[in-house]
């Protein structure tokens, strides 16, 4: 919350039992342990040299490129220092929500200078990962010019089969689903499975026009007309998103 500074890898002490780790709005993140592990081997080596807000950087570029097949790169200066200050309620109050209509949307990307955009842009990373059934419980009974019906029932039928008080995750892209799950609830999707899964493209921006997105913040980009351009054009130019994608991250971890 106050910059590209790591403070959401701190864990809650007596004194400070409620760190940014813990908000509500970050239940998606994860991989904690891998960062972990990286500062660890880097200790090791380089005692006191590279910070753990440096690493999540590279590690973010790293894993971008790894995932995109080279096609996402971007070079990232060094020099940050970590933080100390982390706080539950900074990150409830600022971090943008996956209930958020368009409108909240904006102003929150604005409030950081980031334009309509590259809003649109760094939505685009919902090609990979996962999502809580909590985040996009409110989808489950939206209407079908929001979401596709047949998706909707998939995403029920997962969302209710861990039992009551679960909160089990599904893949943000459609595109990576158990061909079982799609073959009984959207079986006419089958043929649009991506063999190679967790694959960083402009998949996401077909799947929002085609209305089969996970959040209510990805359907809200095509009620606005600037959002729902640039929609439009990184799902017909997926190198250029490629290209814009490089440039927002880095503009990002700055």
């Amino acid at each position: 919350m106050q910059g590209c500074d790591a403070s959401v890898l701190l864990d809650p002490t007596p004194a400070n039992p409620e760190t940014e780790k813990t908000a509500p709005i970050n239940i998606g993140l994860a991989a904690f342990d891998v960062i972990d592990d990286i500062k660890a081997a880097l200790e090791e080596r380089c005692p006191g040299t590279v910070s753990c807000a440096d690493i999540v950087v590279y590690a973010a570029r790293d894993a971008s490129s790894i995932l995109s097949n080279g096609r996402v790169r971007f070079a990232a200066p060094a020099g940050r220092l970590d933080g100390v200050v982390s706080r539950a309620a900074d990150a409830q109050r600022d971090l943008p929500d996956s209930t958020f209509t368009v409108s909240e949307l904006i102003r929150n990307f604005r409030r950081k200078n980031f334009t309509v955009e590259e809003l649109v842009i760094l939505s685009g990373a919902h090609a990979v990962g996962v999502g809580h059934c909590s985040s996009f419980r409110a989808r489950l009974s939206a209407p079908p010019a929001q979401i596709v019906p047949a998706y909707r029932d998939l995403l029920s039928a997962k969302c209710s089969a861990a039992g009551p008080g679960a909160d089990p995750v599904v893949p943000n892209n459609v595109r990576d689903e158990d061909p079982r799950a799609v073959a009984a609830a959207f079986p006419s999707f089958l043929g649009k499975l991506r063999k190679a899964r967790d694959f960083l493209d402009n998949s996401y921006y077909h799947n929002n026009l085609a209305r089969i997105v996970t959040f209510n913040s990805d359907w809200q980009l095509l009620t606005e007309k600037e959002a729902l351009g640039h929609v439009k054009e990184y799902a017909e130019n997926g190198t250029l998103w490629d290209e814009d994608f490089s440039d927002a991250l880095l503009k990002l971890s700055r």
